[in-house]
């Protein structure tokens, strides 16, 4: 279960302002990755934090209505967070990875100031001028990153809500985006939106199931 563990080791480092920082729709075929970053106060970690903040998680783990929740208590009691984005087109340009570095650094840079050290969920960043660690399972194991995997989630499954009127037949209010039946079958039919990942495409499902996978055209890894 997520706690402060990251954040406590970071404030006995010296450093005093440790920013969480995860993403969302590194996998999906529609729409940007959305990265977002948040920045407790070290009082937190001294026992100051609020009885709600046990609830936070990865915000797979998470029901959406506890999702909205959860986030909007975020916003209102964190030091700072901010949230940033990588469109599809640059998702194309770039490969996923590159986006999704892009998507923190601009999460990170709509910050007011900027945080001492950045915990990420999974990776490393390469060629950032921002001291930070990558850690595997974050969004499991440290509360900032958690808090952020939930406000990343909700932005965009708020986004793709507002788009889904723009592109009638994708689902992409119910699917979010990621690669359902109904999605693949409107692809097959109708063909792919500006706002579609041209860099993706679809094959045979390694598991043998005969449904669809999404294949990055460049072979760097995806997550979630």
């Amino acid at each position: 279960m997520a706690d402060f563990t990251f954040e406590e080791r970071a404030l006995e480092r010296g450093h005093r302002s440790v920013a969480g920082v995860d993403e969302v729709g590194r996998g999906c075929l529609f729409g940007p990755v959305v990265a977002a970053v948040v920045v407790f106060s070290p009082r937190i970690y001294a026992g100051a934090a609020p009885e709600w903040m046990a609830d936070i998680d990865d915000s797979k783990r998470v029901r959406p209505a506890e999702r909205e929740r959860l986030a909007g208590l975020i916003l209102r009691d964190a030091d700072m967070a901010g949230v940033g984005m990588a469109t599809s087109r640059e998702i194309d340009a770039l490969n996923i990875l590159q986006a999704v570095r892009l998507a923190v650094l601009r999460a990170v840079a709509s910050l007011p100031r900027t945080p001492d050290i950045l915990l990420v969920d999974g990776f490393s960043l390469r060629d950032v001028k921002y001291i930070h660690m990558g850690i595997c399972g974050g969004d499991r194991l440290s509360v900032s990153i958690a808090a952020a995997s939930l406000v990343a989630k909700v932005f965009r499954d708020g986004l793709m809500c507002k788009m889904d009127p723009l592109f009638d037949g994708y689902g992409i209010a119910r699917n979010k985006g990621y690669g359902t039946p109904q999605h693949f079958r409107a692809l097959e039919k109708t063909g792919p939106t500006p706002l579609h990942r041209r860099s993706f495409r679809l094959g045979p499902n390694p598991d043998g199931s005969g449904a669809a996978t999404i294949i990055p055209a460049k072979r760097e890894s995806r997550r979630k």
